[in-house]
């Protein structure tokens, strides 16, 4: 089904995503958040995972995510078999929360991460923010405490970021401070509104 008024907000991992939806929301913009549903989704099928992968990728809340993707990531296999469980509850999912948005009649974001690479939903317009491959391995590296390797190897496993960027409806530069990257939120949310009236 055809979403007219969704842009799909991607860019690689540890690029920024969050802190521009951040910037997005105080302009009124709302986001469907893929991760989030993933991550509910995840602890909802706790007993097939645990059959699927060990009992050592269980917390004692749900799926200690840590240890799941030091699994997925390191083998393209079991990934596809993860994704396999996971993608159609996903999306059966966005797109009920899709609907509703649709009826407000106003841009609004869904933050997928592998827009490009899965190309599931129908929607034309697509929001990157962009930060160059090296900066995503420092902010991956800090931000998960990962080896410069595991972030490569993460990294990897989307389609990567210059592509992406080629792309892209609409771009956010994410390579500086959060002034800059506010200024470029700024920008991008005009041309949308412009362009949705």
């Amino acid at each position: 089904m055809k979403l007219k008024y969704a842009i799909a907000l991607t860019g690689g991992i540890a690029v920024g995503k969050s802190s521009a939806m951040s910037f997005m929301s105080m302009y009124g913009f709302r986001c469907i958040d893929a991760d989030k549903i993933a991550h509910d989704i995840l602890d909802e099928q706790r007993d097939k995972i645990e059959s699927m992968f060990g009992s050592e990728v269980l917390s004692a809340t749900g799926v200690n995510r840590v240890e799941l993707g030091k699994i997925v990531f390191a083998d393209m296999e079991k990934r596809k078999s993860l994704e396999s469980l996971l993608h159609p509850l996903i999306y059966d999912r966005i797109m009920a929360l899709a609907q509703i948005e649709e009826e407000r009649k106003f841009p609004y974001f869904i933050d997928i991460p592998l827009f490009f690479e899965n190309k599931r939903y129908d929607i034309d317009k697509s929001l990157v923010v962009y930060a160059p491959k090296d900066l995503q391995i420092q902010r991956l590296m800090k931000r998960n405490n990962l080896s410069r390797e595991e972030a490569i190897m993460r990294i990897n496993s989307q389609l990567d970021i210059e592509q992406k960027k080629l792309q892209a409806t609409y771009i956010i530069d994410n390579t500086k401070d959060i002034k800059h990257l506010q200024n470029e939120c700024e920008k991008v949310r005009g041309i949308i509104l412009e362009d949705f009236k």
